[in-house]
């Protein structure tokens, strides 16, 4: 399978697969999860305000663990079969385990995610970070914490795995911009591994 490494510094790295599921595959998941998911609205507090996002979120994992980020708690529903055999894919093309996916379904390109890095204290500091694409194709960035002027880019692709290793998260941002352009719909599944057993 083809893949492309990216090299952000000395230690952080990443992996992109571009082909990690086939265009039937990518489809076909993509139907699935927009219609089989529990979305809801996604809320986050920003400079002390209460915001409701159109973007919409889902969060799934081995049990009900309470994650903790953007000012709210959220409970994870349990994997659904489709989500579990998604992760088993996931899994075997990064060579690890995950045991939570933070899903989430933007409507088009108006609708993006700021700079940020998934360092929540719940989440294995040690543990990389697996984001699979489907739907349209969106520009990704990394930013470099020490000098944010040194900027990455990359374009996600349906169907592509990005593999980040753990130290991206501790070393870089990273957000996906708006793009006016882009018409459709995106599902960005992002596998994580949680510290403990922490159940609601």
């Amino acid at each position: 399978m083809q893949t492309k490494e990216l090299q952000l510094s000395e230690k952080s790295k990443v992996w992109y697969f571009p082909e990690a599921f086939s265009r039937e595959e990518s489809e076909f998941c993509f139907r699935l999860l927009q219609q089989e998911v529990r979305w809801k609205q996604d809320e986050i507090k920003i400079f002390g305000r209460e915001i409701i996002t159109r973007r919409k979120v889902a969060w799934y994992g081995d049990q009900s663990y309470d994650y903790r980020y953007s000012g709210h708690s959220r409970i994870a529903q349990l994997w659904t079969n489709e989500m579990r055999q998604v992760k088993y894919k996931v899994e075997e093309l990064s060579q690890t385990t995950f045991n939570s996916c933070l899903c989430n379904l933007y409507h088009d390109g108006s609708e993006g995610m700021g700079w940020h890095s998934d360092d929540e204290k719940s989440l294995d500091p040690e543990a990389p970070i697996a984001s699979l694409s489907l739907g349209a194709s969106r520009r990704f960035l990394f930013r470099s914490k020490e000098n944010p002027k040194a900027k990455k880019e990359i374009i996600l692709e349906p169907g592509s795995i990005l593999l980040m290793s753990a130290e991206c998260q501790r070393e870089w941002q990273h957000s996906l911009p708006v793009a006016a352009k882009v018409k459709e719909a995106r599902i960005n599944l992002t596998f994580r591994k949680m510290l403990g057993q922490q159940m609601a």
